[in-house]
């Protein structure tokens, strides 16, 4: 029996003196302890490497890789060498702290930035005020023994002697200050406020009590306005209400509709069988429009609600007996979410409306330069039967409505004492200013619409749904 002593001593390697012998290695491994390999050569080889050979070497190597895979994929440390693998973790850590540090400097930049804009609108809101309240301030009036000025020549457009501008064609100046409109003649020549360049003040005759308001003349007097009901909520401040003249089953012809349009989420209309029940406030019916209303120029007509989607020149046919949308088409040119909307804002750039000759759109474009355009709609397709362009600038006017082929304007939607001052006959493509007297009761009128079913106007000032009695003179 061959018996062998192993000591850990000096550190010396013992091995046989002929290559056919049995060898001894002492070594420390990775961790300091004493490790010791002992070899006896093979019959059938020559030698065997001490390194360990090729083999083992190679996979060594793969075995290496794989830790390195392992940790990048873990995150972890293996306890083999992985330089690579540290430095890529790094910077993977420092390109993620980059990238939260610029997210939560954007995060700031915007809630900076939407306060902002918050202080802007408000600031835009005290300057529209103000504009209102200076526009509204009392002009020197016309000496009335002054005998009425002879027709200009050439449609209006050239001065007499002494180069001053006659006085009926005396307007405000724009309020927006569009040079580009300055350099037009057109524009130049003629008032750029609110009425027309051919027209002339013309004074409406009054009622003399016999004549029944059953014409289709020019409007004579507007009524006091008589309140009907408060909003409830702030989304209430502006909005829309109206009636369908030609009410179609399952609701009948006293239905009584209303939108509310503030917020950024308008879809909701709500129905009321008759007057009564709109005073009560309790709705019998609610519908959910498929599409975002914008603004309050929306209107009924034949079973359907007429509206302008919410921020895009699209109008809509919604259909209130299948609760569908029954048309869309867009509105050739027409401004929209801001860009040519009534003097009081609120995107009122595409105003629907029916009278006694079905459906018109009211609007502007860019190459009308601001100025009011009136379309007749195909109230099923929705597409343009024929188009007007008037002299009035949309901007220079707090809102507007439509009786019998005929536009009107109205001044000024914060003045309790205001006018009607312009209208326009798209039969006879001719416009005039006028001034009938127009009362804004609770000074913020957002929404002024013929109701054809009453014969009258509704409104809404300032959370407050109201009516306006017309008389109308004989159509000449």
């Amino acid at each position: 029996m061959l018996v062998l002593l192993l000591l850990c001593t000096s550190g010396l390697l013992l091995r046989g003196d002929a290559q056919d012998q049995a060898a001894l290695w002492r070594g420390n491994d990775r961790s300091g302890r004493c490790q010791y390999t002992f070899s006896v050569p093979s019959p059938t080889e020559a030698s065997c490497p001490q390194t360990g050979g090729p083999e083992v070497e190679g996979l060594k190597a793969r075995l290496s890789l794989l830790e390195v895979l392992v940790s990048r994929l873990t995150g972890g440390d293996t306890g083999v060498p992985q330089g690579a693998t540290v430095r890529d973790q790094t910077e993977l850590h420092q390109s993620l702290n980059r990238v939260t540090g610029e997210r939560n400097l954007l995060q700031g930049e915007k809630e900076r930035l939407e306060q902002e804009l918050e202080g802007l609108q408000r600031r835009m809101e005290e300057m529209r005020r103000e504009t209102e309240r200076l526009r509204n301030r009392p002009c020197p009036l016309q000496t009335p023994a002054m005998p009425p000025s002879p027709p200009l020549q050439d449609s209006g457009l050239t001065r007499p002697a002494g180069g001053s501008r006659p006085s009926h064609l005396i307007a405000r100046p724009n309020r927006q200050g569009d040079s580009s409109s300055l350099r037009d003649s057109a524009w130049q020549t003629g008032p750029q406020g609110f009425q027309e360049l051919k027209a002339e003040v013309t004074e409406v005759p009054a009622p003399d009590g016999s004549e029944e308001n059953t014409g289709c003349g020019d409007v004579v007097s507007v009524g006091e306005p008589v309140t009907h009901r408060k909003a409830d909520t702030i989304a209430g401040k502006y909005g829309v209400w109206m009636q369908d003249p030609e009410a179609v089953s399952p609701y009948g012809p006293n239905m009584i509709w209303r939108i509310d349009t503030i917020g950024s989420d308008v879809r909701q209309l709500y129905g009321y069988e008759d007057m009564e029940q709109l005073t009560k406030g309790f709705p019998s019916k609610v519908l959910l429009l498929p599409e975002l209303v914008e603004s309050t120029g929306s209107t009924l007509y034949r079973g359907s609600l007429y509206y302008q989607r919410r921020r895009s020149r699209s109008l809509i046919r919604f259909d209130l007996a299948s609760e569908s949308i029954a048309a869309r088409r867009e509105l050739p040119h027409a401004g929209f979410h801001g860009q040519f909307p009534y003097s009081w804002g609120g995107y009122t750039d595409i105003d629907l409306s029916v009278d006694e000759q079905g459906l018109w759109a009211v609007y502007s474009s860019s190459k009308a330069k601001g100025a009011i355009v009136i379309s007749q709609l195909d109230p099923n397709s929705l597409e343009v039967k024929r188009s007007w362009e008037t002299s009035i600038r949309k901007n220079s006017v707090a809102n507007s409505f439509i009786i019998c082929g005929k536009l009107y304007t109205v001044a000024s939607y914060t003045s309790p004492d205001t006018t009607i001052n312009y209208i326009y006959d798209t039969r006879t493509s001719q416009g005039k200013s006028v001034a009938i007297p127009f009362k804004n009761k609770y000074r913020y009128n957002s929404m002024i619409d013929y109701n054809l079913a009453q014969r009258k106007l509704f409104a809404w000032d300032n959370f407050h749904m109201v009516s306006y009695d017309l008389r109308l003179g004989r159509q000449e």
